[in-house]
């Protein structure tokens, strides 16, 4: 079986100690767990600043640490299996476990429990967080600051309608790897929003078509599509929101937008890419 390499720990001269066998490596190690400590840490393909942006990790995420050099790079893996590298000013080990998640599209962080300080830092949708303690409409972050409350939800609270979480996203700009409200690609938005709804997904689209749902036997009948089947073509996906349209993060508005679905089907065939399946989840959102 060939293996991913998005998703394999394993270069040339190292590799995760799970690899042995699998691939060959001149060293081997288990890795070390991490967290992120910033509100988003870039993970990259190769060390460099300049190096393309694959996918983004959020505060809170657990990371496996494979190698962290002198020049600030960690070559890390992600929950999702994601593996690149992640700024090393980004991660910590583990302090307490997070205890809620931000359930809005963006909250801040204040230094201090007013609206009136200037926020130290901003939160997008996922990102996981340990409260200390309740102080008036503000939860204390057990790393320090203040978050509006009503902003927080339980870790274990899910979205009822993962298609109403994306919505939120309506007119966030296009970025490829991106994954916060500051800017995200098609998979990533597909992923936060299943995330949001207590669904585990993978990172990019063409592992999303092969692991989420079930196949509708026949795609290009639009009049089959229900709210939240999710449609595929090569490279791409978008979310069906209801009978007439779908919802996607795409570079030819550059942002996430609302679009008729035949019209979208029509000018994604113009550029020469056909439907490759639509899948529907086994537990689809209420209708609206």
């Amino acid at each position: 079986m060939t293996l991913d390499p998005r998703l394999t720990p394993a270069r040339p001269d190292l590799a995760a100690s799970r690899m042995k066998g699998r691939v060959e490596a001149e060293r081997f190690v288990d890795g070390v767990p991490r967290v992120v400590i910033t509100s988003q840490a870039p993970l990259r393909r190769r060390r460099a600043p300049d190096a393309p942006l694959d996918t983004e990790a959020l505060l809170g995420e657990a990371v496996t640490v494979y190698e962290a050099d002198d020049e600030g790079w960690s070559w890390a893996q992600l929950e999702d299996g994601y593996v690149g590298y992640l700024p090393s000013e980004a991660l910590a080990p583990p302090g307490p476990a997070p205890t809620h998640r931000v359930a809005a599209l963006r909250t801040f962080v204040f230094p201090a429990a007013s609206i009136k300080t200037p926020p130290v830092t901003t939160l997008s949708l996922g990102a996981r967080v340990a409260v200390a303690r309740a102080e008036g409409v503000f939860a204390v972050l057990a790393t320090g600051g203040f978050v509006y409350a009503p902003h927080l939800a339980a870790r274990d609270t899910v979205e009822p309608d993962f298609v109403a979480v994306a919505e939120r996203f309506v007119g966030t700009p296009y970025l490829w790897g991106g994954k916060t409200s500051l800017g995200l690609d098609c998979s990533g938005l597909v992923q936060v929003a299943l995330a949001a709804a207590g669904i585990s997904a993978p990172r990019d689209s063409d592992m999303q078509e092969r692991a989420l749902g079930t196949a509708l036997s026949a795609p290009h009948d639009l009049a089959s599509w229900r709210r939240g089947d999710l449609v595929f073509w090569t490279g791409h996906v978008a979310i069906v929101r209801d009978a007439a349209t779908i919802l996607h993060a795409n570079a030819h508005h550059m942002a996430v937008a609302i679009e008729p679905s035949a019209a979208a089907v029509a000018r994604i065939a113009g550029t020469g890419s056909a439907i490759t399946s639509v899948r529907r989840l086994a537990d689809p959102p209420p209708p609206m």
